[in-house]
């Protein structure tokens, strides 16, 4: 009898993992959920109907179909200008895919990887596809990491936020090692290959992977290194139509993930200026880039309720924090793991 899974086991495997990275995605999500209605919110909760009326519901849809829509077309023109394309199909199944990977995952790393296996299974080449993916998030990376500092230092509703005061030394750090090494990434990628071989050969001296293991690795990251700096190039040399859009989506993506609070409150009757809503959320997705926790969970309504609980009064505040993230992560997330779902099913559907 063979040892290998039958695809009823694969099948059974593969959705425990889902639902326990979901599970914690869940309890972290709660756990940020109270901590902003102890410390923030006074402690109360209130829904308010004036969300569900019809024009603010069109509003809501309206801009949920320019961040989905948006979301796609990034990473379709980055691929064009990297010679490929895809399917609207396959494009669409990429946004839904990406949003639950990528949420239920540290780091927010699941969703490029889901993504690179899944174009590879719509023809494109493994070096194209991580070019095509990475490139998708520096665009996002450059403009956040770009007007996150702005923001930090001149929105006047950040002056004096304790937050901001206590993590304002880490952040400059971190900025500029993203920064750095991302900027070694796309012009001098062959520089990060000897520090990349002296973290493989400490692990070894540790006993923490073999010789054999540490060759393999070693390996596999220079040809990756390589593989990504000719997409770069690659990427460069593309039409400027297809690099222009590319990045005119990435903005029109971030620009609709931004508004949505400003969307939230100017149907709830609140006077809050919308750069400085804009802002908030701006710094606010700057600091998830570096929450450990699966899709930022916990933290991200954490740091949300800290920034916005002067503009919001606290009965709306957890509300307004639901809201947001029903919008821009867990509705998208539902979709992906029912478009996940139905992938296992068909992979694994046995043969009349």
């Amino acid at each position: 009898m063979s040892d290998q899974p039958q695809p009823n086991q694969t099948t059974q495997l593969s959705t425990g993992r889902l639902l326990l990275f979901s599970l914690i995605f869940i309890g972290l999500t709660a756990a940020g959920l109270y901590l902003v209605y102890a410390s923030f919110a006074d402690r109360t909760l209130s829904f308010d109907w004036r969300l569900l009326e019809p024009l603010a519901l069109i509003s809501a849809l309206g801009l949920l179909l320019v961040y989905f829509v948006s979301d796609g077309l990034r990473l379709y023109f980055t691929l064009k200008a990297l010679g490929y394309s895809i399917s609207l199909q396959a494009l669409s199944k990429l946004v839904f895919i990406n949003l639950f990977f990528s949420n239920v995952t540290p780091l927010a790393t699941g969703g490029g990887f889901a993504q690179i296996w899944y174009l590879q299974k719509q023809g494109v080449p493994l070096g194209r596809a991580t070019a095509a993916t990475t490139l998708r998030t520096l665009l996002a990376v450059f403009f956040i990491f770009g007007l996150a500092p702005f923001f930090l230092l001149f929105l006047p509703a950040l002056q004096g936020e304790n937050l901001i005061s206590d993590l304002g030394q880490t952040l400059a750090f971190f900025i500029f090692l993203y920064l750095g090494f991302f900027t070694l990434l796309l012009l001098r990628s062959h520089w990060l290959i000897p520090p990349l071989d002296g973290l493989l050969w400490l692990l070894q001296n540790f006993t923490l992977i073999t010789p054999q293991r540490k060759r393999i690795w070693q390996f596999k990251l220079r040809r990756e290194m390589l593989r990504f700096a000719f997409s770069f190039q690659t990427y460069l040399k593309g039409s400027p139509l297809w690099i222009g859009l590319s990045i005119f989506f990435t903005a029109l993506f971030l620009l609709s993930l931004f508004s949505f609070p400003a969307l939230l409150l100017y149907f709830l009757d609140y006077e809050v200026d919308y750069l400085t809503s804009l802002g908030l959320l701006v710094v606010t997705t700057f600091i998830m880039y570096f929450a450990p926790t699966p899709g930022a969970s916990g933290i991200s309504e954490g740091v949300f309720g800290s920034f916005f609980s002067g503009l919001v009064s606290g009965g709306h505040l957890l509300l307004v924090i639901l809201a947001w993230r029903f919008l821009t992560i867990y509705l998208g997330m539902l979709i992906g793991l029912g478009v996940l779902q139905k992938d296992l099913i068909q992979r694994w559907k046995p043969a009349p």
